[in-house]
């Protein structure tokens, strides 16, 4: 059944968005013939768990190497085709495309499906916008897209609710259990935490609750002797239960952003695309003699500055904390993923600025770049630096918080940001 609900999802909702794909040709039909096998090396894997027992950890990673190498291949079309006209379309994918890892997550794949399905929507809503009132083919593409990542969602909550299933024949099979008599008695059980019981669990448990009064058949009669109140000798034994000594040193919490810098620092030159990452307290990353086609990518730097001298495609932050970029002109964008206090600064002339899960971001602006096209989502602490005649900037804070009204007949929703008081 688990076969065949995956065959039905690859046939019915993945079928749909290939073909959308090919309708809209291009980089966008190339991208989805590599999604499309990466959804053929899984349904391979999903078939191969239903005939053998669950690997070692060894070996799983070794089994899953193909259907990791697929998402890379999809994530680095993605990559080497950043001048394309349909950026957004291939980001979207391979923001998104990671859902397929479910199969290594457990005990909850279902939601990480969800959570892979959600960081693709910052793209989808860019396709949306762009091409609402152009082709609506785009429109039903990327809804094909969000449908199929759903379907997914739905089938591994099915049949794979706390991880892929595996049959438990063929290699690596636990032995029978010995011949013998019964077991002895398990140990008393913990408290139970509720939270994290299962639907199995809470099933039980619920069945003993409503036996009723039966329920306290089993229970021990509390005699005179053994109340403290008549005893109070009872009462001189050591405590069951001492509390947690408030001084105790709190343990830190991981910092977001740059995360651990445990790899060499990298600046290099691939093809188009200048490699800047893990770099650490160094201020003078410059990138010169780039051409107008070229991008820059920035990962998990911390402490560091950046400056591009002369005109390029575009500018990428992701993942760093603490990080400050200056650039003469960008033909498409600068984009801040996944960042920490980061600042950018344009010298000349940068179409769109974009946002994405990033806490604290400052943006100085040119009197070329008023024009600029500022996007954010999920992100914070966003503030906008105009220059001044005096040389001096206004500075304007990003709305992060918005109101939402129902419209009257009820016909849709109006949302308008909320302007800051302070």
């Amino acid at each position: 059944m688990s076969i065949n609900g995956y065959q039905d999802l690859m046939q019915g909702p993945l079928q749909s968005y290939l073909q959308l794909s090919n309708q809209l040709g291009g980089d966008i039909a190339s991208h989805a013939n590599l999604v499309n096998d990466a959804f053929q090396e899984q349904l391979r894997y999903i078939q191969l768990a239903a005939s053998r027992s669950k690997p070692s950890d060894g070996e799983q990673v070794q089994l899953l190497k193909s259907t990791s190498d697929k998402i890379s291949a999809i994530q680095q079309y993605r990559e080497k085709n950043r001048a394309s006209n349909f950026f957004n379309h291939l980001s979207a994918i391979s923001e998104s495309i990671p859902a397929l890892g479910w199969v290594a997550v457990a005990p909850t794949p279902a939601p990480y499906v969800k959570e892979m399905n959600d960081a693709g929507q910052f793209y989808t809503n860019r396709v949306l916008k762009e091409w609402k009132e152009k082709d609506k083919t785009h429109v039903e593409w990327c809804r094909a897209w969000v449908q199929l990542l759903s379907d997914l969602q739905a089938y591994v909550k099915q049949y794979h609710t706390t991880g892929l299933v595996w049959s438990g024949k063929g290699a690596g099979a636990p032995p029978p259990p010995p011949p013998g008599g019964m077991p002895p008695p398990p140990p008393a059980l913990p408290e139970v935490d509720f939270a994290n019981m299962t639907a199995d669990d809470r099933s039980a448990l619920f069945a003993e609750i409503n036996k009723g009064e039966a329920i306290t058949s089993s229970l021990r009669k509390v005699t005179s002797d053994m109340q403290t109140h008549k005893n109070p000798q009872l009462r001189q034994g050591p405590a069951p239960f001492k509390a947690a000594s408030s001084t105790a040193p709190a343990k830190a919490l991981p910092t977001p952003g740059a995360g651990q810098l445990d790899k060499p620092p990298v600046f290099a030159r691939d093809g188009k695309k200048w490699v800047i990452e893990y770099q650490k307290g160094n201020s003078n990353l410059v990138v010169e003699n780039a051409e107008m086609n070229n991008v820059v990518y920035m990962f998990r730097c911390r402490d560091s500055a950046l400056t591009v001298r002369g005109k390029i495609n575009g500018v990428v932050l992701d993942s760093c904390t603490k990080c400050a970029v200056v650039f003469d002109n960008l033909v498409s964008s600068v984009e801040f993923v996944n960042c920490q206090s980061v600042q950018m600064q344009v010298l000349g002339k940068v179409p769109t600025v974009s946002i994405d899960k990033t806490d604290g971001c400052q943006i100085y602006l040119s009197q070329e770049s008023l024009d600029v096209e500022i996007v954010s989502s999920k992100s914070s602490e966003m503030n906008v630096l105009v220059p001044k005649a005096n040389g001096d900037y206004a500075e304007f804070p990003i709305p992060e918080q918005f109101k939402t009204v129902l419209n009257k007949p009820p016909t849709g929703l109006t949302t308008s940001p909320v302007e800051s008081t302070g």
